[in-house]
């Protein structure tokens, strides 16, 4: 690459980093957090499969970690409408924190009942669900509106990045040192984001319209879902999202089981497998960030090939086959959720931001609960070629529903002309 050429992606590419002082911070600080978060989060179905032998009880775990996201997506939307960002994040870091150190301190001592398990990750999801909009609200407040659209795509690449170090760390510890390390390394590094906001800087922060947030939570959760079923393009990029998540993206059910039953591999490979998808949607950020505009096209790209990827892993049995499939799940994984919440993030008021994106939160983790349970139970039944096959075959279909309605929906006055993708969610 020569130098102009460099200099053209670093100018492109990074352009909130050099410009925003409180932005730079938050990415330091979320770098360093997000891979304890992955090893936590790629440790805990592995030490409930190490347990158990059984994906039905993966399942439930994923269940229990993703039900309060169907529970208070909608609500933890209003708070973040409602109430400064900073401080909201300070308090559901601190909550994530501290489920962290007690999974620690029980797998450190030994004494891990199932029960107290999925006490923890139930607790973790609650967390997670209210700081989900706060964090992606905050990242306009850090930027502005000129720099969201290449802030957020740091941010996704970022999380990529973490999706591919985290799980291969989290396989090398558990293998070398064990299951509770990563959950000791998880707790240590998540006081990076609660450092990096105590350094920001109040006044540099771009102001939020918070005007006539103050009504019922509920009339402010019917004002976000109205705004949505005014929009045709909104409802169907959520209602897709919906069919694809129920269906498809359930990797911390699947995975651990594929790794243990179908392939019969230890922790190594299973962070490796996991490691592979991280690299695909880290290399999915990167075609996101450098694309010149993102919409729905971009949006029934990235499903098609994260459900095609899926489709052709289900009759694999082979670790060194199934990986570089695992990649293209996670380039279309970053295209689907890039497009999905650049359409959102860049198309509703100020005002509503959060609420809006509370709903596709919703739609994307929200139903993970049930999906869970379901893939746990097709794999149980017909093993991870049935669970896989279901996945990739769902999200094909779901494709070619929305592509038959893509004319009536790209009218010249849509918000689709975004430069960059939003952040994907950590969840």
């Amino acid at each position: 690459m020569t130098t102009n050429a460099l200099a053209w992606f670093s100018a492109r590419a990074f352009s909130s980093l050099r410009t925003h002082r409180n932005y730079r911070l938050f990415f330091v600080g979320q770098t360093i957090s997000v891979c304890g978060t992955w090893m936590g989060d790629t440790a805990l179905p592995w030490l409930i499969v190490q347990r158990t032998h059984s994906p039905v009880a993966v399942g439930l775990l994923i269940f229990c970690r993703y039900m309060p996201f169907a529970i208070f997506s909608l609500h933890a939307g209003v708070l973040a409408d409602r109430y400064d960002n900073r401080r909201m994040m300070m308090i559901t870091q601190s909550g994530q924190l501290l489920v962290a150190a007690v999974l620690a301190t029980l797998t450190l001592s030994h004494f891990e009942p199932l029960w107290s398990i999925y006490l923890l990750a139930t607790l973790s999801g609650v967390a997670v669900i209210f700081d989900a909009p706060t964090r992606n609200a905050l990242v306009y407040q850090l930027v502005g509106r000129e720099d969201l659209s290449n802030a957020v795509a740091l941010n996704s690449g970022l999380n990529s990045a973490a999706r591919a170090v985290g799980p291969a760390l989290a396989g090398l510890v558990i293998a070398v040192v064990g299951v509770a390390a990563c959950f000791v390394l998880n707790s240590l590094l998540l006081l990076a984001v609660l450092t990096v906001l105590l350094l920001m800087r109040p006044g540099e922060l771009f102001p939020a319209d918070r005007s006539e947030q103050r009504g019922k939570s509920f009339a402010a959760i019917r004002e976000g879902a109205a705004y949505v079923r005014s929009d045709p393009l909104l409802r169907l990029v959520i209602a897709l999202t919906a069919v694809v998540s129920i269906v498809g993206f359930n990797f911390r059910t699947l995975l651990p089981v594929l790794a243990s039953k179908t392939l019969n591999v230890g922790p190594g490979i299973f962070g490796f497998l996991y490691a592979c998808f991280g690299i695909g949607a880290l290399l999915g950020a990167l075609l996101s960030a450098l694309a010149p505009s993102l919409g729905l096209t971009s949006l029934l790209i990235g499903v098609n090939v994260f459900s095609l990827s899926l489709l052709l892993i289900a009759p694999l049995h082979t670790a060194w086959l199934i990986a570089p499939l695992l990649v293209g799940v996670g380039i279309g994984f970053s295209l689907w959720v890039s497009a999905s919440q650049s359409i959102i993030q860049l198309a509703v008021p100020n005002q509503l931001r959060g609420r809006v994106l509370s709903l596709w939160i919703a739609a994307f983790a929200g139903l993970t609960p049930i999906g869970s349970l379901l893939s746990g139970w097709l794999a149980a039944v017909g093993g991870t070629i049935l669970a896989f096959s279901v996945a990739g075959g769902v999200g094909l279909i779901a494709t070619v529903g929305v592509a038959a309605r893509r004319g009536r929906l790209l009218r010249p006055d849509r918000a689709l002309q975004t430069r960059a993708p939003a952040e994907a969610v950590e969840v």
